[in-house]
């Protein structure tokens, strides 16, 4: 670590500065709460201590509400939900930039319990949320996508934002991944004109393809309740929604099919591609949005973590990308989990010096996961004394 010592101290003050860059414990806690939580147990083992949260997120559920935290601000509004029924959405929004997320209008936690819908849960709502941010003056916006309850490729999305989607009779295909078999004539001539001058940033953790083995119906299909019927079904039909788009894209319809991200989120990655965008890696995009690199030069030690670190933390989640920022910088970094599957040279090789899981405290499983907050705090006390005195 430049400039510092192992113990977290600045060697040009003597003061050592915490920085909290961690996503959400998925189920448990958010990302706030794991701030929090931390905090309060660094506190517990030296009060006056400086310490700076930055709750972070990769795109996925969670991303606004990092933003929010961030300062910017929260906007609500009345969408369509992934099965047609309204539900009450959030955007945040600062100056001109907004962060908006999929899952707050197209979520899977939207969904009644067991209440999978593979065929027909549509993204409508996404393109009503990306509207409602439009018109709030929006010219930036970061699209995050992730845990989605669909698998439409976008389609209901760019239905809300102007777009017809036809079938042989000249009606309007049928909801959902499954209504794209119908699909006849696509018509993008009336599109949202303000997409042409938008920044539109499509952040996601996955950089798949839309359909093939590594597409979204294959690799993410049976999340969402897709049988492996279901699963050959949306491929096909977003195949052929790729290739009726033809008409409208030329050859740009099938090569953004195969560009990194299409498949995000059941495909809304190839809806926002066709609009204009541009892919980045989720949390690539968040930490500069939520201005992360002041934060780190403040920071003489960061602590990162999610409620998994296992072999898809290496791939793109927030833990990562916080540890390879700070690696960069020459700052150390410690993680908090509340399970850990990887060994020490992998997280060394990601550039964390070692991961505190819950179950390091409380063995029981159980406990971790209906009351994670106190043991949280107690994994931070130990952070604080083997880190920080």
């Amino acid at each position: 670590m430049a400039n510092a010592a192992v113990d977290g101290t600045d060697t040009g003050t003597g003061i050592p500065r915490v920085l909290i860059a961690a996503d959400k414990f998925k189920g448990t806690l958010t990302a706030v709460q794991v701030a929090e939580r931390v905090t309060a147990g660094l506190h517990r083992v030296l009060p006056g201590l400086q310490v700076e949260a930055l709750p972070v997120a990769d795109g996925g559920d969670g991303t606004v509400a990092a933003a929010v935290a961030a300062g910017f601000t929260r906007h609500e509004v009345r969408v369509t939900g992934p099965l047609g029924e309204p539900v009450t959405a959030a955007y945040a929004l600062r100056g001109d930039t907004a962060v908006v997320e999929m899952a707050e209008a197209s979520g899977l936690q939207l969904l009644p319990p067991g209440g999978f819908a593979p065929l027909t849960a549509s993204t409508y709502g996404s393109g009503e949320l990306l509207r409602a941010a439009l018109d709030a003056g929006a010219r930036t916006i970061v699209f995050g996508v992730g845990g989605s309850a669909t698998t439409d490729g976008g389609a209901g999305m760019l239905a809300a934002l102007g777009a017809r989607f036809l079938d042989a009779a000249g009606e309007p295909v049928g909801p959902g991944g499954g209504g794209l078999r119908d699909l006849v004539t696509a018509d993008l001539s009336d599109l949202d004109p303000r997409f042409a001058s938008l920044d539109l940033v499509l952040a996601s953790d996955v950089d798949n393809p839309l359909t093939g083995p590594k597409g979204a119906p294959a690799v993410y299909g049976p999340q969402k309740g897709a049988s492996p019927e279901d699963v050959t079904v949306l491929d096909e039909a977003l195949s052929h929604f790729a290739a009726v788009l033809e008409k409208s894209l030329g050859d740009r319809a099938a090569e953004l099919a195969r560009a990194p991200g299409a498949g995000a989120a059941g495909g809304i990655g190839y809806g926002a591609l066709v609009l204009g965008a541009r892919f980045r890696p989720g949390i690539e995009v968040m930490l500069d949005v939520l201005g992360f690199a002041r934060a780190l030069d403040r920071a003489t030690l960061v602590i990162t973590g999610e409620g998994s670190l296992d072999e898809q933390t290496l791939h793109g989640k927030a833990p990562a990308g916080v540890a390879a920022a700070a690696r960069a910088a020459g700052k150390e970094v410690v993680a908090v989990c509340g399970r850990l599957v990887l060994p020490p040279e992998a997280l060394g090789r990601a550039g964390i010096r070692r991961a505190y899981p819950l179950t390091e405290v409380e063995p029981d499983v159980g406990r971790c996961l209906a009351d994670p907050g106190p043991i949280l705090e107690r994994v931070a006390e130990g952070i604080a004394r083997d880190f920080l005195t």
